[in-house]
């Protein structure tokens, strides 16, 4: 169902273009959970996240990327969603305009190659014009693309491992081989909330 939300969108303040569309959907080892996406006719603003049906509390799951069948397990990032593969030293923390989505762990890393030959762009041009310690840089991220795009292909399997750290518990790695366990106040402490929650109070009104 899709709705006119009565209230200003927080890029551009137009007050009567602000839609929310909600579906509810089962995914597997994750359960039922509500997708809010809301968006902006007039600025183009869009944002989404994914809202289990019971509230979770904040956690992390974990996977070890050990197999081939690994690489196809679903993932669900909340919003909120801290994303970090910390045997290679990355992390994707949420903005102010974070989005949720679902992908699979070939998907996210794949993200991250997207991200690293972006900055990989711009470091190797600071390189050729000799920049200080540009190349040493270079050959770190040289390396991380040529160890994900390997994983990817599954090979070095059992050398990565992929977290996603929520404070909301919007987050999920649907595999049986995850490890879900809860996050410590002072590690959400730590962690960047993301945007401000897509639910409205009920109390505001919607219109079709």
């Amino acid at each position: 169902m899709e709705n006119l939300v009565g209230q200003p969108c927080p890029i551009c303040g137009d007050e009567d273009s602000l839609r929310m569309l909600a579906m509810t959907a089962e995914i597997p080892y994750f359960g039922e959970h509500t997708q809010i996406t809301l968006s902006c006719e007039k600025c183009g603003f869009r944002q989404t996240d994914f809202i289990p049906a019971e509230e979770k509390g904040a956690l992390c799951h974990t996977l070890h990327i050990t197999k081939p069948e690994h690489l196809l397990a679903r993932v669900v990032r909340g919003s909120s969603g801290t994303v970090r593969l910390p045997e290679l030293d990355l992390e994707v923390a949420p903005g102010n305009h974070s989005t949720g989505y679902v992908s699979n762990i070939e998907g996210v890393l794949q993200r991250f190659i997207d991200i690293i030959e972006m900055v990989f762009r711009q470091t190797r041009s600071d390189a050729e014009e000799r920049e200080e310690g540009t190349e040493e840089a270079v050959l770190v991220m040289t390396e991380m693309l040529t160890t994900l795009e390997g994983l990817k292909q599954g090979e070095g399997l059992g050398g990565c491992t992929l977290e996603i750290h929520d404070p909301n518990g919007h987050s999920t790695i649907a595999h049986e081989d995850a490890v879900v366990r809860e996050l410590s106040e002072a590690e959400v402490d730590d962690l960047d909330p993301g945007p401000v929650p897509l639910v409205f109070d009920a109390s505001d009104d919607a219109v079709d």
